[in-house]
């Protein structure tokens, strides 16, 4: 019983109501000027419909009165802008029309329902003939008609809110987004969240490497003892942490600012100060560049430095300071990266976490391709990226 009330607890029940009421607004003035033309009254409305614009009109509308408070994706989905197509504008029309039908009906009832048990209550007792307003006309006085008397009553509540939902579902229907709408929200979601991936990546790599480093030299400085080395582990400590901090500036200023160029990120141009990071750590690189660096794509620039920062990342924490050999090298439309490092005793693998899934999705995003494994005793990571 309550479940069967709990309609008529919400606000949003007698907003639905006002709002199929407004749309008798319209035929009601035609009335008054001439009641034989209130049919003619579609004919504007539907051509109303035509203006890009009334399909915000009624989306606000609808909106405010037959979804109200709602949470996000609890009810229809009604668009506010304005129609971009000719399926749009036709979707409006027929949903204004279909509003003034089912407007006009319900507000038919909402006034005679209380009108005939009005009627059947004075033919049940005998009081004379039917209100000068009634549609119905019964002939007689009959007691039974008393019996009847409630139900008009009953009805009425059950036609505000079934009218209420039936309008409702209505809306979502034909004031809701078109196919075309739907994709273009679904490929903004998704670069949405390939943006935030590349975010996470992007913090992953730079804060994990400044903070590597920075775990590191400070280990290494206070094994050795030597005011020199602490001296020369500061600075580097100092540099790399710096460079962290403008990287992670440059990342929340692109979250702040969704225009912003991605042109300031650091590129394969800057591959030497990744290098000297290392080297300043205790990894003993051999390094061998070859090729074009300025010339490389953008994209494939960027996601190469990040590449190759987080492989020497890998190195300095799963392996410390030992001898690494490092090859970058542009030729035949490639660029080509490799990291190779020995391996600890102690170490037979190092830890497959984030970084090396990472790496791969950089490269893949790409076109490219990532192997990292084990090879003869050395831990490898090759990246081939295409250029074009």
């Amino acid at each position: 019983m309550l479940r069967l009330l709990r309609p008529f607890t919400r606000a949003v029940t007698y907003t639905r109501w006002l709002h199929l009421f407004m749309a008798v607004v319209w035929p009601a003035m035609w009335m008054y000027l001439n009641e034989d033309w209130w049919l003619l009254s579609a004919v504007p409305l539907g051509l109303a419909g035509l203006v890009p614009g009334m399909r915000t009109v009624e989306g606000l509308q609808a909106r405010l009165l037959l979804v109200g408070r709602r949470p996000a994706g609890d009810g229809p989905e009604i668009v506010t802008t304005p129609a971009a197509s000719w399926g749009d504008r036709a979707r409006t029309v027929l949903w204004l029309e279909t509003r003034l039908l089912l407007g006009g009906l319900v507000a038919m009832l909402t006034v005679q329902l209380p009108i005939t048990t009005d009627t059947l209550v004075r033919a049940g007792l005998g009081g004379g003939g039917p209100d000068g307003g009634a549609l119905l006309h019964l002939s007689g006085d009959h007691w039974w008609y008393l019996a009847l008397a409630p139900l008009p009553l009953v009805l009425l509540p059950v036609v505000v809110v079934a009218s209420g939902e039936l309008i409702t579902r209505l809306a979502g229907r034909l004031l809701g987004p078109s196919p075309a709408e739907r994709l273009a929200a679904l490929e903004e979601r998704t670069e949405q969240l390939l943006e935030r991936n590349r975010i996470a990546r992007e913090l992953h790599d730079s804060i994990g490497h400044a903070l590597t480093v920075a775990v590191v030299q400070a280990g290494a400085a206070r094994a050795a003892g030597d005011p020199e080395f602490t001296d020369r582990a500061l600075a580097a400590i100092e540099d790399t942490g710096r460079a962290a901090l403008e990287d992670l500036d440059r990342v929340l200023g692109v979250l702040r600012e969704s225009e912003r160029p991605v042109s300031s990120r650091p590129t394969l141009a800057d591959a030497d100060r990744l290098l000297e990071s290392a080297r300043a750590s205790g990894a003993k690189l051999d390094a061998e560049v070859s090729g074009p660096l300025e010339a490389l794509p953008g994209p494939v620039s960027r996601e190469g430095y990040r590449i190759l920062q987080e492989a020497l990342t890998n190195v300095l924490r799963h392996a410390g300071a030992v001898p690494a050999q490092v090859r970058v090298r542009v030729a035949d439309g490639t660029l080509e990266l490799e990291v190779r490092n020995a391996l600890p005793a102690a170490i037979s693998t190092p830890g497959r976490g984030s970084g090396l899934r990472g790496m791969r999705e950089r490269a893949a995003l790409l076109g490219g391709r990532a192997h990292t494994g084990p090879d003869d005793g050395d831990w490898r990571v090759r990246v081939e990226l295409p250029l074009g």
